[in-house]
């Protein structure tokens, strides 16, 4: 498991990513708030809670893809109003679960969208396809492929890779594993990992897996009905917790592991 540590404890800087008493509402239904959260740089945080807690809506607002009723938003330091959408989200890498990836393009075309968009020259688009490639540990053939000729764990690379191509410092994921089969989803999700520590950056992921936060994240914030319920480091959350929904939550994988093991130790 990695190193646990929360919040402002990880650095003195100010938080890259700030909100403050937010609240999003769709219609009569409030999605998110108020809620408050601040997340320091390099810190990996899961968002975790069931379906419909907020998690999906609270990435959204990090990445403007939806804009708050009330309370702000800051990206290291600055409103999220503060620049064009489309260059905030530059600097910004987000994951989907289901990848997404543009059928009609080849994996380099589809990794190259972004620093297209941001008006690389050809060689550096080339040099950074290729050198993403590597890092995501695809052979560079692959890159004249499309996506319908991948396996869904090559795709779901592609994802991370095209998510990483313009150099952002801060990376949304939203369920990015969840689609995959479990050899496949623990294998990518200890790579990310890596990649979060290799490359520094700060992610956010969402997930309803119990077990994929306590061993990818350093920091588990969960949420209920759109608010913060805990927020802790995962050993500090396995260890106790005074509401009732997060401790029948962090006993989830570990009345999985014992009767795993009753099972494995049942017949010696």
């Amino acid at each position: 498991m990695p190193a646990q540590s929360v919040g402002a404890e990880l650095t003195a800087d100010p938080p890259v990513i700030e909100l403050i008493d937010v609240s999003k509402s769709y219609r009569a239904n409030r999605a998110v708030g108020p809620l408050s959260l601040s997340i320091a740089r390099a810190e990996f945080v899961a968002l975790l809670g069931g379906s419909g807690c907020g998690k999906t809506t609270t990435l959204k607002l990090i990445n403007a893809l939806t804009l708050p009723d009330a309370g702000e938003v800051r990206i290291e330091g600055r409103p999220i109003g503060a620049e064009p959408p489309h260059l905030l989200r530059r600097r910004i890498g987000y994951v989907f679960q289901e990848v997404g990836l543009f059928p009609h393009l080849s994996v380099a075309e589809n990794i190259a969208v972004g620093p297209k968009l941001a008006l690389w020259d050809k060689a550096r688009i080339a040099a950074r396809t290729a050198e993403l490639l590597a890092l995501i540990g695809l052979p560079s053939e692959i890159g004249a492929r499309l996506p319908a000729e991948l396996s869904g764990g090559q795709r779901q690379r592609v994802g991370v890779a095209r998510a990483l191509a313009a150099g952002p410092s801060i990376m949304l994921m939203d369920e990015p594993f969840g689609a995959l089969d479990p050899v496949t989803r623990d294998g990518l999700g200890r790579e990310y990992r890596a990649l979060h520590e290799q490359l520094g950056l700060t992610t956010v992921m969402v997930t309803h897996d119990v077990m994929e936060a306590l061993l990818l994240a350093d920091r588990i914030v969960v949420l209920d009905q759109g608010r913060v319920i805990a927020d802790g480091s995962p050993r500090g959350l396995l260890a106790d917790h005074s509401d009732a929904a997060v401790r029948a939550l962090m006993e989830t994988p570990r009345r999985q592991a014992e009767r795993v093991n009753a099972m494995a130790t049942a017949d010696g």
